[in-house]
C-alpha cells in the first residue's frame, strides 16, 4: 500500500495565507520571483540563501496546485500597486531624481552645470 506524505514545508496562516515553515516567507514571493524572473529553484535558492531546496521546491509545487487563485492574487497586487502609483501625488521623474542628484553632486565640487 502507498501512503502519500504530506509537505510539510508550507503552512497555512490564519488567513489562509500559505508561508513557507520556519521562515518569514510567503509562498506567493517565491511564486513571484518564478513568474516574474523566470527563475527556476536554484537561482530562487541563490537570491534567498537562508531557504533550503525542498522549502524552495515545495513552495513551487504549492503555487502550482493552486495556480489560479495565487496568478490572480499577484494580478490584483499589481493593479494596486498601479493604481496607487498612479494617485500618487508630487512623485518625481527620472529626469527630476538625476538632476537633483548632479546638482547635488556639482555641489560638492563646487562645479555649475553649465561648466
Amino acid at each position: 500500500m502507498l501512503v502519500v506524505e504530506p509537505i510539510t514545508h508550507i503552512r497555512l496562516d490564519e488567513r489562509g495565507v500559505a508561508w513557507i515553515a520556519d521562515s518569514n516567507v510567503k509562498v506567493i514571493e517565491v511564486a513571484m520571483d518564478q513568474t516574474a524572473y523566470d527563475w527556476d529553484a536554484a537561482e530562487i535558492h541563490a537570491a534567498h540563501p537562508h531557504l533550503s531546496l525542498a522549502q524552495i521546491h515545495a513552495a513551487l509545487s504549492y503555487y502550482h496546485d493552486h495556480k489560479a487563485e495565487m496568478d490572480a492574487h499577484m494580478e490584483q497586487q499589481m493593479e494596486n500597486y498601479r493604481r496607487r502609483r498612479s494617485e500618487a501625488t508630487g512623485q518625481l521623474t527620472r529626469e527630476a531624481l538625476q538632476a537633483r542628484l548632479f546638482a547635488g553632486a556639482a555641489s560638492c565640487r563646487g562645479v555649475t552645470k553649465s561648466e
